[in-house]
């Protein structure tokens, strides 16, 4: 993974991802799943450029002034380099499997309100004390204070739309939402209808979304990964299911040109930023390193 990291930041990567799960999706597996938290430690030690970021931090499996008090010590061995991704959570089974409760979403979306507060307060306050409905603070200390001022930059990813984006329009530099364009453009008015209710200037969020990427340098190579990725799945997955992750990878497949026009629509409908996935990396980065070379600069 450390090699992985290094390639992306060689290669002129903006940032590296990692997610934070404790076991696989979208399926549980006896495949290693390294902790979210301790890599970004690992990599902000290991690195020298590249941004690090998380998407999505699980709120609801850490409180939040513990994680306020990892991210910002964080900050400080990257030398400013941490992005703070986080979700109110989804993946039932991992909550059960390590004895997290699994409130219903309302719920877990409040937590996250008041999750962001906090940690924003913990990164500019000195001495932080909170009474919330769901989580209460009693004069908490987080020192170091994070590099970036006024604080590490939040993003808060998911797309719903009474909740979720109101959390977004009054904290987040940045969201992250949308599997298609036509959804993107919706969720973005939904956003632009919040910022507008709390007085946030919508043109300062930047709005991402998530690619899981294939590319090579001809079709065929393209085939030849989509199968291969098939194959890796194959065990762990129904057939119906592999076809649907088929349809997924297929979404942003192709040689570089065609990636071009696959993303352009995005770029179009006010796309700033995406978080590209490829599935390979661990074994073959040539795919992420042509994806640098040949696609990347038409959007820079």
């Amino acid at each position: 993974m450390l090699s992985v990291a290094k390639t992306i930041e060689s290669a002129g990567y903006e940032s590296v991802w990692v997610y934070d799960h404790f076991h696989t999706v979208p399926v549980p597996t006896q495949e290693v799943t390294y902790e979210a938290w301790t890599l970004m430690a690992a990599l902000a030690a290991t690195t020298d450029t590249v941004r690090l970021g998380q998407m999505c931090t699980c709120n609801g499996y850490r409180s939040p002034s513990y994680l306020a008090k990892v991210a910002a010590s964080i900050d400080v061995i990257s030398g400013g380099r941490l992005e703070m991704g986080i979700g109110a959570g989804w993946y039932e089974h991992e909550y059960d499997g390590y004895g997290y409760p699994f409130p219903k979403a309302s719920v877990r979306i409040g937590e996250l309100g008041e999750a962001v507060e906090i940690m924003q307060r913990m990164w500019t306050e000195d001495e932080v004390t909170f009474e919330g409905k769901y989580y209460n603070l009693a004069g908490a200390i987080s020192q170091p204070k994070p590099v970036q001022k006024p604080h590490i930059p939040f993003w808060v990813a998911g797309g719903g739309e009474k909740l979720t984006l109101n959390v977004a329009a009054r904290y987040a530099k940045y969201t992250n939402f949308a599997s298609d364009v036509e959804e993107f453009e919706h969720k973005s008015n939904v956003l632009r209808g919040h910022c507008e209710d709390v007085g946030t200037d919508f043109d300062s969020i930047v709005r991402s979304t998530n690619f899981n990427v294939v590319c090579a340098s001809t079709e065929s190579e393209v085939e030849e990964r989509i199968a291969w990725i098939k194959d890796k799945y194959r065990p762990f997955v129904s057939e119906e299911r592999l076809d649907g992750l088929e349809k997924m990878y297929r979404r942003t497949a192709g040689t570089p040109e065609q990636l071009i026009e696959k993303i352009k629509p995005w770029a179009e409908a006010g796309l700033r930023y995406g978080i590209v996935y490829f599935y390979e990396a661990g074994y073959d980065t040539t795919g992420l390193e042509l994806f640098a070379r040949e696609v990347i600069p038409e959007f820079a």
